[in-house]
């Protein structure tokens, strides 16, 4: 049963070796010139107007995780879609009543505001 995961552990240890090998390289080879340029921070060529670490508005957050949620949601559109003549009128519906769960979800964000940029 070990001989089953030795290609994978094969595999991990030729990761972690060119990885390390990558690093080490690209210390060695790189000239290293610090500036007080070049360790400045920098936002689009202007100076930065605020901290690195302010807070950001939850809406930013609620935003990527409609546009992942909704993303992957309609994904499962792709397989549905392939294996739509094998599924029959089950799975049609099936998938019906799975997209107007999906656009409820949808209108009611919309409704609540949560799309919508001050």
């Amino acid at each position: 049963m070990l001989a089953e995961y030795l290609p994978v552990l094969f595999f991990i240890i030729i990761a972690v070796a060119v990885g390390v090998m990558m690093i080490a390289m690209g210390s060695m080879l790189s000239p290293s010139r610090p500036d007080v340029e070049k360790n400045s921070p920098y936002e689009c060529g202007f100076e930065p107007f605020e901290d690195a670490r302010m807070k950001f508005d939850v809406r930013y957050y609620l935003v990527a995780i409609f546009f992942i949620l909704f993303d992957l949601e309609i994904a499962f559109l792709f397989p549905w879609a392939v294996a739509l003549d094998q599924i029959g009128v089950f799975g049609f519906v099936s998938m019906l009543i799975f997209l107007f769960v999906l656009v409820v979800g949808f209108v009611f964000e919309w409704c609540r505001g949560a799309l919508e940029w001050d």
